[in-house]
Formats: structure tokens, sequence, C-alpha cells
């Protein structure tokens, strides 16, 4: 992996046919949080019976090969200034439902000049396109059989190469696995014998990675994300890359996660020898927990990373990470006008900041400047955010950053937030969580709309007010991790390996398999 690049990008963001004039929004969006972005063009709609039914059905091919040109040339044209003042590639796709007996797939195309197929089946579907120009990437699969999951009977190793394990559905890694899989409870539950173990236990060599299948924005954040390592960052190393199934998936943080047997990395194929000398290396968004590698959809060995550095005294310099976090405030319910607030606010500290992560939801975030030693910064918050129309609200009330600073353990850190001032230790943020409540403008606000600012208790006040959360910062020995381990032998015929990588605030990376055979 020496000399590869780690990228990320959202393969999974659906623009209806009301939203096509909002590309350019969305791509610049996209610019500040992926590397690569693609265009998911989504034809379909809730048509209403005369009966007063709504039920979902394809656009007319009107329509919908209208939208498919603007998609092709909204495409050309950024990919033509890719890599210029900061614009990123992007790929022209499409999602594809077929009739859902075979699983919801997402074309892609490496050009910009082919074409919307709508056949009933996916294996005509993939009759259709051009091999190794075209991936069809399933999505949310361990959904019933025949009721849009994975149809693992049909599936197409040459047209898809990988799969979606997470997206704002959930997940799909198992018919039981640790996340849920609720969100969209009128497709729900989620059942075995069509998600990715299913397929992978059955000898299909599929990649894996999240996405977040959101109808409103972009790579939002805690709705999946993938992770490609590509030679650089064009559109087609990152498409050979892709190919190759050098990719992975995250829930939210952007996990760095290496995965090697030998010189062979995630994706690959090896031949069977006598052991496996695996070598993970991690560096997460909050402290690691735990380190999972699989063999075959079961458990092989795991890494405990908890308990091992928490108690270790700090002195001196130290790098350390943390996550700040604004939004909350008034709840609708009372104040049914109040559904955003700007933030303005910056940061200072003494030492350094090393990286900034954007954990962004929504638009109207802003990192204004960063220098060696502050930052300033403008956000958005909303109540909510519809994230697929009749799909069903999405709740979004927080924006965030993770910043990752190098300072000494007696400096403090300064933010500055719509004009007030708050400074904490760094020994603090590493001890525990800090919480800034503008409870007086709450208080404020409650007077002014119902002559009421007293009470025995806080309730009314705390609850509706603005705050920003300042979670328990990591030093570095807790979230990054090298491990390596040895395993022996050979369980069947062809075996699969791969990493599951667990932080302690309940994010999750999955590495795509090593196949054994």
């Amino acid at each position: 992996m020496k000399n590869h690049k780690l990228l990320w990008g959202d393969l999974h963001s659906n623009i209806h046919h009301n939203q096509i004039n909002e590309m350019e929004k969305w791509y610049e969006f996209a610019g500040e949080v992926t590397d690569f972005w693609a265009v998911a063009y989504y034809p379909y709609y809730m048509r209403k019976l005369d009966s007063g039914l709504g039920i979902e059905d394809i656009y007319d091919k009107e329509i919908r090969e209208a939208d498919w040109e603007k998609v092709l040339e909204f495409c050309k044209e950024k990919n033509s200034e890719a890599g210029k003042n900061g614009n990123i590639p992007v790929f022209a796709g499409y999602e594809w439902q077929g009739s859902g007996l075979d699983g919801d797939h997402n074309v892609f195309y490496l050009g910009d000049n082919n074409g919307l197929f709508v056949p009933l089946r996916y294996g005509e579907l993939c009759s259709l396109l051009p091999l190794g120009e075209a991936i069809a990437i399933p999505h949310h699969p361990a959904y019933a059989l025949g009721s849009r999951g994975k149809n693992w009977g049909t599936h197409n190793p040459d047209y898809s190469p990988f799969i979606e394990i997470y997206s704002s559905h959930g997940s799909s890694e198992s018919g039981y696995t640790d996340r849920h899989m609720q969100r969209h409870i009128h497709m729900g539950p989620r059942t075995g014998g069509t998600s990715v173990f299913d397929g992978l236990i059955n000898g299909h060599e599929v990649g894996i990675i999240a996405s977040g299948d959101n109808h409103s924005v972009p790579a939002m954040y805690g709705h999946g994300l993938m992770a490609c390592y590509a030679e650089d960052n064009t559109k087609e190393k990152i498409w050979e890359a892709m190919q190759k199934k050098h990719v992975y998936g995250v829930t939210g943080n952007r996990i760095k996660l290496k995965y090697n047997i030998g010189d062979a990395m995630m994706g690959d194929k090896i031949s069977s020898r006598a052991s496996y000398d695996h070598i993970i290396e991690t560096e997460a968004g909050d402290a690691v927990d735990r380190i999972e590698l699989i063999r075959n959809g079961v458990l092989d060995k795991v890494y405990t990373h908890s308990g091992k550095w928490e108690e270790k005294e700090i002195t001196g310099e130290v790098t350390f990470k943390f996550r700040a976090e604004f939004g909350w405030g008034p709840d609708l319910r009372i104040y049914p006008d109040i559904t955003m607030k700007k933030w303005k606010g910056s940061l200072k500290t003494s030492g350094k900041i090393i990286s900034i992560e954007k954990c962004w939801t929504s638009y109207g975030q802003k990192l204004i400047w960063d220098k060696k030693d502050q930052c300033e910064f403008e956000l958005a918050t909303y109540k909510t955010s519809q994230s697929g129309k009749w799909m069903g609200p999405s709740p979004v009330t927080t924006e965030s950053f993770i910043f990752e600073i190098k300072a000494d353990i007696d400096s403090d850190i300064e933010f500055t937030i719509d004009g007030k001032n708050f400074t904490y230790s760094v020994r603090s943020i590493l001890a525990n969580t800090q919480l800034i409540s503008f409870e007086e403008e709450a208080r404020k606000l409650s007077k002014e709309r119902f002559g009421f600012d007293e009470f025995y208790r806080n309730d009314n006040f705390h609850h509706n007010a603005y705050k920003v959360l300042i979670h328990r910062g990591t030093p570095e020995e807790g979230y990054k991790v090298h491990w390596e381990t040895v395993t022996a032998g050979k369980k069947k015929e062809k075996d699969f390996y791969m990493v599951k990588v667990f932080q302690r605030d309940g994010n999750i990376a999955w590495s795509s398999p090593i196949w054994v055979e």
C-alpha cells in the first residue's frame, strides 16, 4: 500500500428529478468532504393511484432520459476540470431496482456517454452494460429475497465487484449483526440469505464499501462512507482500484485501515500456505475498542485495545483527538418556527493543529481557514432534514469536527463561539466530556414567547438550549493500533479473511476480504 493514496467517496447520493438543477450545490458539498463523488440519479417517484394510494414507480422514458442527459453533461464538464482548483472526479450513475427480484443496484460508468437502462432483471441489465466500463453495486442487500434484497443466485462478479455493507438503512453484514437495520421500517425487517456474509460464505468474491443512500446531501456523516486505495486521485486510477476491490467501508468516522496478509492487500487473492501473517494498522477518529479478524464469516481472533492505554500517565507534549459537536436547541413542538441556527466559531491552541475531520450532515458548513495553531469556522444546524422524501425524515441536529492537536498536557484549548469565550485545559478534555449550554438564551426565549423564565427545575430551559459537546479526547496511543497475528491452515476450498474495527463510540470499519484458495 506504500504507493497508494487513501481516498474517500460516496457512491450513493440519490438525486431526484426535482433536484437535477441542484447538482452544482451537491458537487460543491461533496468537494468539501470527499475526494471523489458519484451522481446516483434516482429515476423513481411516488405515483398516486386513482384510489389515492401512493406507489413507487419509474418515471416515463421522456423524463428520465432528459434528466440523464443533464447528469452526463454535468459529469463531463466537472471531469474536464478535475484536479484543478480543488475540483474532484465525479462518476455518472443511477439507481436500478428492476422488479425487485434481484435486489437494488447502483450503476456507475467510467465514461460520461453511456445509457440509462431499466430492464426488470439484473441479468438483462448486465448484458446491456459495457464490460469493464460499468459497475452495478448491490445496496441494502439484507432485505427479503424477492422484495429488493440481494439475489445471490443471479450475481455477476464482472459487473458487481463490491457490495454496500452499511448505509442510512443500517447494516447488511448478516441477518444478526450488531448494528440495526430499522430506519426504513416499510422495507424491513433484515433477513438471512441475502446479506453480505451470506454471499461471501457461499463463495462470492465481493469487496466491501459503505455509502450514504441519502437523498438530500452527499456523504452525510453517520450514514456510511467508502474508502479506496488508489495509485492517485484520477478518475481512471480510482476506477482501477474499485475493480481490484481495494476498498472498504466505515459507518461515520474516517477510520484509516490497512489490512495485509504478507504483501497482499484487502481485495486481493492469494494461494494457500501453511500459515498467514496478518498485519493490521488503523488510525481511528476516537479510541479503538477492539479489532476482529474474521474467517469465513466467523470470529477467528480478536485484539482488545480498551484497557491497554487509559491508565498510563501523560506528561509533557501529547498528540490527541477530540470531537466538538454543535446543535440541539429549541424543541420544534414548542418552537415550531425555529428550525435552524447559524454558528460562528474558532479554536486556538498554543500547540499545533495536525488535522481537522469534517463530520457534516447538511449544507451551510464552512471551515473558513486553518493555520498552524488556530482555525475559524461557520456551521448551520437544522432540526430535521428530509432524507428521501417519502422515505421519511432523518433527524439532523448536530454538526461537528474532529480536531487532532499536538500540545502540552497542561496547556489550554480556547474556543470562541458566537462571541463568547470558553477555555479548557488539554488535561480536562482528555479526562472527560465538556458541555456548553446556552441556557441563558433559552430563558430569554421562553420569557419572550411565554412570559416564563423561572421554575424550581431547569428542564424547560436546558432542554431547549443550543449546546456544544466537547467529546472526551483520546491520546494517540488510544486511536492508533498496529496488530500483527498469525493463523494457520485452511478450512475450506476457498477461505476469506477480513477485519472489523470498532471504535469506543460505536463507529465501525469493515475491510474488504482477502481470499485464500
